[in-house]
């Protein structure tokens, strides 16, 4: 085991256990990466300097700037947006949305959406409805012109990808994973099908357990570490070297298992596949499609692999253009970018049961599909996560995307999704209201 605390750091979008600090963490205003200072001045001060050799980067309060500043600190590769002109978006603002009052989980005081915003350590949220921004708002580290990390909600693009592959007849996805990579054929993934790796419904020996220092997390951490290996060093070099080694336990299609190491097993396939990268894929199909406002950029390993389970970083309101494409099945400015059954496949869901194994209680009645959380609620909700508070949440009911960036001190989205999920519930039954006014 090597407990680099950098290594943690790669893989931050996998985290499953919160990192409660000794002390409570400060609020999202005492914690404002301006006010504290970071990495500011020619060279900043050394108490304001903030390393990726050490971790330092990535611990809170530190986050907070690192999330909007991760192409400083580790070797990325570009996701570009072509030479085309931005599409701007249409704006109708409504500042009644600040005010919308919900009930948070557990608890008998309302709060106010303004009030959420800082209370999840929110530095980015937008809203469209029916395609036109009604809300946007930034804070901490990023800006307009910025670009955040969006931890395992990059995990929805690597299915998504996967799901037009499919909807296109290019990817066979009851075929075994190991016949069309064949270097994971002595692997756990080897005689799982391509449609079990989507859905993380694979049988793994494999923990994201960051409390268990015999985790199998931290050997994936030191493989993918864009950094030279330590003396001594005998492991596998790189995501694609690590997965050839992942062991089976239990039966595939058993139980939904959220393990990152699905999403890069399935961005070796969809690249053996196309015969491109995950990041010049979603270039070619999506970035360059929508007139996005900015490139993006994937993380990757010391091999120039792109870290399909975690590592995308993007702005803003290209995020949001993204939603409202998926919102619209695929479609955009009237054209069919992408095919209506990926979507559809998408918001479908996946296997309950299965998903309910998985022991996510406060996500009672959902499912996993395509690498999508889908809620199954009245409205036909479904979102791509991430720690710390990443995500895209489309409410389709309600005509909705709602894109939100956040620095939360605890990694677990369990930490904010009782503030999130009643507030993202709160502004679709407002946006429904005057839908038919």
């Amino acid at each position: 085991m090597i407990g680099h605390p950098f290594l943690a750091g790669l893989l931050f979008a996998a985290l499953t256990v919160p990192a409660i600090a000794a002390e409570k963490p400060l609020s999202a205003k005492d914690s404002d990466p301006d006010k504290l200072g970071w990495m500011q001045g020619f060279p900043p001060p050394p108490d304001k300097r903030l390393r990726a050799a050490d971790g330092s980067f990535f611990e809170f309060p530190a986050l907070r700037y690192s999330v909007a500043h991760m192409r400083e600190f580790v070797p990325t590769i570009n996701v570009s947006r072509g030479t085309g002109a931005p599409v701007s978006l249409d704006y109708r603002r409504d500042p009644l949305i600040d005010k919308l009052r919900f009930l948070p989980w557990g608890s008998n005081e309302a709060m106010t959406f303004s009030d959420a915003f800082d209370r999840n350590y929110t530095d980015g949220l937008i809203i469209l409805h029916r395609g036109e921004v009604v809300y946007e708002r930034y804070a901490g580290a990023l800006k307009e012109d910025g670009q955040h990390a969006a931890m395992s909600v990059t995990k929805s693009f690597t299915g998504l990808l996967a799901a037009i592959l499919a909807a296109e007849g290019k990817l066979d996805e009851m075929a075994k994973v190991s016949d069309t990579v064949p270097e994971l054929a002595g692997s756990a993934f080897g005689d799982a099908t391509v449609r079990q790796l989507m859905d993380m419904t694979t049988g793994l020996q494999y923990s994201e357990d960051y409390a268990d220092p015999n985790a199998e997390v931290w050997q994936y951490s030191a493989a993918g570490s864009p950094w030279p290996k330590p003396e001594g060093y005998t492991g596998p070099v790189g995501y694609f070297e690590y997965l050839t080694g992942v062991q089976k336990q239990g039966k595939h299609g058993d139980a939904f298992g959220y393990k990152t190491v699905n999403s890069d097993a399935l961005g070796w396939v969809i690249a053996r596949v196309t015969g491109q990268s995950v990041a010049e894929l979603l270039s070619q199909r999506i970035w360059q499609r929508l007139g996005m406002e900015q490139s993006a950029y994937y993380q990757v390993d010391e091999l120039g692999t792109a870290f399909a389970g975690g590592g995308l970083s993007a702005g803003l309101r290209d995020m949001a253009r993204f939603g409202e494409l998926v919102r619209n099945k695929g479609r955009w400015r009237g054209e069919q970018i992408i095919p209506v059954a990926a979507i559809a496949d998408i918001q479908r869901g996946g296997n309950r049961a299965a998903f309910a194994k998985a022991g996510f209680d406060k996500l009672t009645g959902w499912s996993y599909r395509n690498m999508w959380w889908v809620t199954h609620n009245e409205n036909g909700a479904f979102a791509a996560r991430g720690v710390h508070g990443q995500t895209v949440y489309i409410d389709p009911a309600a005509e909705m995307v709602l894109v939100r960036f956040a620095s939360h001190p605890v990694a677990a989205n369990g930490a904010n999704d009782p503030y999130s999920l009643p507030a993202w519930q709160a502004v679709a039954d407002y946006l429904m209201s005057i839908k038919t006014q």
